[in-house]
């Protein structure tokens, strides 16, 4: 059986939709299994144990015809089709694949998941509901053990993760950097910076207020990210991936949320569904690190669920 999982987004959406993937190849452990997706995530989830094959979507624009024609050779010969990105995009897919047998929200789909409610739904419970009204269930959370790789260089025994970026398109959803640097001064242990290079700036004023931090902004790979963030006892930092990350990893985490985003729908969660703790400004920059320390000194007791 030829089956074809189809899921693109950032790392959060990437990361929330694990135990789905790993549903899929639970469901069919003899099935040869093929993922579409965005060519930053290929590599690293080409190494998953849940696929077989990953091959990139270029996203070519409609009138592209040699493009449409090079995508439909990557959407057709499939038993069925797992639409975990139900865009207006992936569900023109269908007719493009030839109509095989779909879950998604395509119209004329075999599989429809046809909740009304859905778009209210937290992207985890949504897919789960998705695949369910397609007759699989989730399994229990899977291992992550092959994502990691050996950490980029020796780390202290303890430490907290910092995560001071957001996609750079989202000013909004970033707490300013001195706050991260003045909360980090009153940890009690060594704070790890991460994220990418453009963060740097970032990562340099965090040491000003906190001399002892260690900066690998730009210095991992997703693999090795993944490392530091199963050696740390905590993670704080903004609605971004590898928040996510840390808590697909069962890492302790507090997660920072601006106005701009509703964490029912897209916070992340640990590998059992529960919530990390999230605190919430309409503007983060009202955000005093006062609280945030508050919740550190709290041990990150799980959250409620934000609504």
């Amino acid at each position: 059986m030829k089956i074809l999982v189809i899921r693109h987004g950032a790392l959060g959406d990437i990361i929330l939709s694990f135990p789905a993937f790993a549903g899929i190849r639970a469901a069919f452990p003899e099935a040869e299994i093929t993922l579409l997706t965005t060519a930053p995530f290929a590599t690293v989830l080409a190494r998953a144990p849940w696929f077989d094959r990953v091959t990139i979507d270029p996203k070519p624009a409609p009138w592209n015809l040699p493009g449409m024609i090079a995508l439909r050779r990557r959407l057709i010969g499939f038993d069925f089709v797992y639409d975990l990105q139900t865009s207006s995009r992936s569900s023109r897919y269908h007719r493009l694949a030839g109509a095989p047998p779909w879950s998604g929200v395509a119209r004329g789909c075999s599989h429809p998941h046809a909740n009304p409610g859905r778009d209210a739904m937290h992207t985890r419970e949504r897919i789960a509901e998705q695949l369910a009204m397609a007759g699989l269930t989730t399994p229990a959370p899977p291992d992550l053990s092959w994502l990691t790789a050996p950490l980029p260089i020796d780390l202290p025994a303890r430490f907290t993760a910092l995560i001071p970026g957001a996609a750079p398109h989202r000013p909004e959803k970033r707490w300013p950097a001195a706050a991260f640097g003045a909360l980090a001064a009153t940890l009690g242990m060594p704070a790890v910076i991460l994220g990418g290079a453009s963060e740097q700036p970032l990562a340099a004023e965090i040491i000003r207020h906190s001399p002892t931090a260690i900066d690998l902004t730009g210095r991992t790979s997703l693999p090795q990210l993944a490392s530091v963030l199963a050696h740390a006892q905590s993670a704080i930092g903004n609605d971004t991936g590898p928040m996510h990350l840390a808590a697909a990893l069962n890492i302790p985490g507090i997660v920072l949320f601006g106005g701009a985003s509703d964490p029912a729908l897209t916070a992340p969660r640990y590998p059992d569904g529960g919530w990390p703790t999230i605190l919430r400004a309409a503007s983060l920059a009202d955000l005093p690190p006062a609280d945030v320390a508050q919740a550190v000194a709290g041990r990150h007791n799980r959250g409620s669920p934000p609504f």
